[in-house]
């Protein structure tokens, strides 16, 4: 394992572990205000500075982590549950129900993902129940095609025709025999599709469309951050820098496993 994935983990390792701890990680409130202080450059007091309202901006970026990494998480674990399933089910069955399925794909991947997620956040209504709906959607199509062309793949090698000559079923051997096999291209395409997820979420909360106040996402802070760049840059800078740093770990982690799983770098790692 290279440095960079070292690093890599050890840093989304505190990210998550901040996240799912922020009250016990962060030494105010999300909402704990100061007038007195307010947009107060960073100090031993406040190490980010605070914002218009005088709040912590260390402890709002700790507690933005929980609402970027559950709908990055959450929207691309179910975004991959589906994509396998329908593209398994696609690749193995293959012939006219392959072809429709795949037109379907066709249709929703031809659609501009951006436009879609706005229009459906749009529909949906402001908040995380939006966000997540939206970014689903647009998230699986992407898998069921990686997925469906391993499984026409592997449903041709001679272990998979050894079980279907011994009587298993079509679920026995996608579940038993396909599946199993398919397990790195999953794992590796989560790390991939993960920090995706996070950033159309930060650019969603960007652009006025994340979820509402007080709660904050890391998009959310960004947005609160441009409005001052030209006197308060540190407001929209360290918000930017927790989305570059996470988005560039998941990156550096799906490198790793991916070349982890290739037997021609094996002797590299």
């Amino acid at each position: 394992m290279s440095f960079l994935s070292k690093l890599s983990i050890g840093f989304l390792g505190v990210i998550f572990f901040s996240a799912v701890f922020a009250p016990l990680v962060a030494p105010y409130s999300y909402e704990t205000q100061d007038t007195l202080n307010a947009l107060a450059t960073p100090s031993f007091s406040h190490l980010m500075g605070t914002d218009r309202l005088g709040r912590d901006l260390f402890s709002r970026i700790i507690y933005g982590a929980r609402v970027s990494l559950f709908i990055g998480v959450l929207t691309t674990l179910l975004a991959l549950l589906i994509g396998t399933i329908y593209g398994s089910i696609s690749g193995y069955v293959g012939g006219r129900t392959d072809n429709l399925m795949m037109r379907i794909v066709d249709v929703v991947f031809a659609l501009p993902d951006m436009l879609m997620i706005i229009l459906i956040t749009v529909m949906m209504g402001q908040g995380v129940i939006g966000m997540f709906i939206a970014l689903t959607l647009v998230s699986w199509v992407t898998i069921a095609r990686l997925v469906r062309g391993e499984v026409l793949r592997l449903k041709e090698q001679a272990y998979v025709e050894a079980a279907r000559a011994l009587g298993a079923n079509s679920l026995r051997i996608l579940v038993r025999e396909i599946l199993p096999n398919i397990l790195g291209l999953m794992v590796v395409t989560l790390t991939f599709r993960i920090p995706v997820a996070i950033l159309a979420e930060s650019t969603l909360s960007f652009i006025g469309l994340g979820i509402a106040p007080p709660f904050s996402s890391w998009g959310t802070l960004a947005n609160e951050g441009w409005k001052a760049i030209k006197f308060y840059p540190h407001l929209i800078l360290f918000p930017s820098l927790a989305i570059f740093l996470t988005i560039l770990s998941f990156n550096f982690l799906g490198d790793w496993y991916r070349d982890y799983l290739d037997p021609r770098k094996k002797s590299f790692i």
